[in-house]
Order: structure tokens, then C-alpha cells, then sequence
């Protein structure tokens, strides 16, 4: 036998313990677990145990977590919400969007049937004017079926947004003190909606561009229906929460109801700033399911209707502007069902706007 074999069988000799009675062979411990390998213990499986009936009982018996307890007032009462103040409108209330994306008379025609309504044949089978200015023209857009909701393009020039901008700068020299009344709106805890802007009431011989298209672009109004024009700041951070157009019962022997909402964004607003309609929805991309919204882009109008032409209220045109991150002004009027006595500023009639309506119109009609 060769060294090399006489070492190997030196190795698998077993190893012998005598215990008396018995012998016990076992291997070396080198080969436990292979040439060179430790033996490792292994672990014990525990058991899984199942929980017993007693242990079931317990845990479904115990108390559910409690409720959130309301937020109080510093009068311990409930604060009201929103939707305390604006219950969402039940899925049986009717509200139509547009069939789609593209301009179609007898839609719109539809659309305005129940109210104050638009002057048609002021537009084309496109949407578009009939008449131009410097070569624009008005487009009609219907984003919104029932209740209708529309934008007009083009109503307003660069020029006009900036003459409107100035009547209320200080530092313009076109301002002039008495044609505007200023009005900060602030916010306070307890009101139903909040409104950070300021509002500067306009006199109507001041704002006769408005004034004439309102008219031009609307059905068989009198300018005497016509509430006192505004200009409204939103500076950065500021908003218009959800509210209603409609005014309280309270003040109806003056001029009843508010009819129509007019109003002209006078400049671009990248950030935020939009009109959102909470309970409608609207085409967008081609996509249903989308907020009905409108951004502030300057010299587009946007035209809904707070009111039925019978003077009812229309719950579904619930609004608000958005808060804008950047400077944001609109030039707004209202129209009534009847004739609108003016309260400010002082001797404010809207009269005093007929001359100004006149030349426009002969300018405007004539291009």
C-alpha cells in the first residue's frame, strides 16, 4: 500500500467508544457535512398555533375606533362646510355637455331657449361674427349645454383690456377717481363664501364698450337692465370661492332677478385664476368627464346664466374662481329682468352711457 493510500484509510477508520454493553461507531467530524465542512445545529420549526375560539370571540367583539368628533367653533358649535352650505347636487338633477367639440347652431339654439340667450344672427354657421373689428371677429363657443355655458373670443381688443385696467390704476393717466368706488372684499370665519379681491364699481359713462357689446351680443336687452359694471382685482393668492350669481329674495323689488352673467377677462393669467363650474362637466381633448373650467385669457368673455328667463334661480351654475397666482382682472356686469336703479357711486345712471353706446355702434356696425 502507497503512503498516499495508507493516509486515506487511516481516515475512514471508525472511531470506536465502548459504553459496556454496546459500541458506538461514528464517523470523524470532518465529514459531517463534507471534506472540510461544520456542522451547523439545526433549528427547531415552531409550530403555528391556531387561535382558539376564545381568542375569536375576543377579537370580534371588540369596539370599533371611534368616531372623528366634529371641528367646534370657539362657540362649541359644529363649523359649517362647504357642502353643509352646497350639498352636491343629486345624480337625478339634469345636466347635458355639449354633444361635441365643434360649433352647431341648433345646439346653442337649444341650449338658450330657457334664457335671457344670445342674439344668433350676430354669427355664422362657424360660430364666428358677422361683423369684424380691425379684422377679428367674435367666436362663439358652447362648453356647456344645459345650463348652457359659453365663451366669446375676440370680445374684447388688447387696446380696450388695457383701457379697462387703466380706470382703475391711480398711476394710469387715465385714471379719474370719480368714475370708480373701490371695495375691498375681505374674508371673515363665518361667511359662506370666501372672496379676497377688491371690487371697484364702475359709472356707466365710463364703460360704454362693454355696455353696447353686452347688448349687441345678448337678446332684446335694455341697457337700463343693467346692473353697475365692475372691475374686479385678484391680486396673487386670491380667490372667489363657490357661490351663486343669484341675489336674495330681499332684493328683487329692484330689478328682480339677475338674468345673465357677463364678464371679460382683461388679461392672460398663466396660474390659476380659472371659473370653475363644480357640478358640470365639459369636452376636453375630446375627452368627456372633465371639469367645466374657463382660464383667463385676455379679451375672452364668458357668458352663463344664474337665472331662468322666468326669473328662477338655476342651482346647477354653482362657481368659483380659482385662487390666481398671478394678477388677475375682470370686467363684469349683470342684467336684470327689469329696469336697475344703480346705488353707486352717487348719480351713477345708465343713461349717461347712451352716447358712447351710439358711436360705438355706428364704428363698430360700419367695419
Amino acid at each position: 500500500m502507497t503512503s498516499a493510500a495508507a493516509a486515506l484509510s487511516s481516515l475512514l477508520l471508525l472511531v470506536t467508544t465502548n459504553t459496556g454493553a454496546s459500541t458506538t461507531s461514528f464517523r470523524p467530524s470532518c465529514f459531517a457535512g463534507g471534506f472540510g465542512a461544520k456542522t451547523k445545529p439545526k433549528k427547531a420549526k415552531q409550530k403555528k398555533v391556531k387561535p382558539s375560539i376564545v381568542d375569536e370571540l375576543k377579537r370580534n367583539s371588540s369596539p370599533p375606533p371611534a368616531p372623528e368628533s366634529p371641528k367646534l367653533d370657539r362657540f362649541g358649535l359644529p363649523v359649517v362646510t362647504e357642502d353643509d352650505i352646497f350639498p352636491p347636487l343629486s345624480d337625478d338633477v339634469i345636466r347635458t355637455p355639449v354633444r361635441n367639440a365643434q360649433f352647431e347652431r341648433n345646439e346653442v339654439a337649444e341650449a338658450i331657449q330657457n334664457h335671457l340667450g344670445v342674439n344668433l344672427n350676430n354669427f355664422d354657421d362657424q360660430g364666428y361674427s358677422i361683423h369684424s373689428e380691425e379684422g377679428r371677429k367674435w367666436k362663439l363657443n358652447l362648453l356647456h349645454s344645459d345650463p348652457p355655458v359659453l365663451t366669446i373670443d375676440n370680445f374684447f381688443s388688447r387696446q380696450e383690456c388695457e383701457e379697462y385696467m387703466h380706470l382703475v390704476d391711480s398711476t394710469s393717466d387715465e385714471y379719474d377717481e370719480g368714475n370708480t368706488i373701490p371695495i375691498v372684499s375681505p374674508t371673515f370665519a363665518n361667511s359662506i363664501s370666501r372672496r379676497t379681491s377688491t371690487t371697484y364699481f364702475c359709472r356707466y359713462s365710463s364703460v360704454p364698450t362693454l355696455l353696447w357689446k353686452a347688448q349687441h351680443l345678448l337678446n332684446n336687452v335694455d341697457v337700463h337692465q343693467f346692473e353697475e359694471p365692475q372691475i374686479v382685482r385678484y391680486r396673487n393668492g386670491q380667490e372667489f370661492s363657490w357661490h351663486y350669481d343669484e341675489i336674495p329674495k330681499v332684493q328683487l323689488e329692484n330689478g328682480g332677478q339677475r338674468l345673465a352673467t357677463l364678464l371679460v377677462y382683461l388679461n392672460d393669467v398663466e396660474r390659476g385664476g380659472a371659473t370653475v363650474f363644480r357640478d358640470l362637466t365639459a369636452l376636453s381633448d375630446n375627452k368627456r368627464g372633465q371639469q367645466c373650467k374657463v382660464s383667463p385669457k385676455q379679451g375672452t368673455a364668458l357668458l352663463f346664466f344664474p337665472s331662468f328667463k322666468d326669473g328662477t334661480p338655476d342651482q346647477r351654475t354653482l362657481h368659483k374662481g380659482e385662487v390666481a397666482l398671478d394678477e388677475k382682472m375682470i370686467a363684469q356686469v349683470w342684467i336684470h329682468e327689469r329696469e336697475y336703479k344703480a346705488s353707486a357711486p352717487m348719480d351713477n345712471f345708465q343713461a349717461d352711457a347712451l352716447a358712447g353706446m351710439d358711436a360705438l355702434k355706428e364704428r363698430f356696425l360700419t367695419q
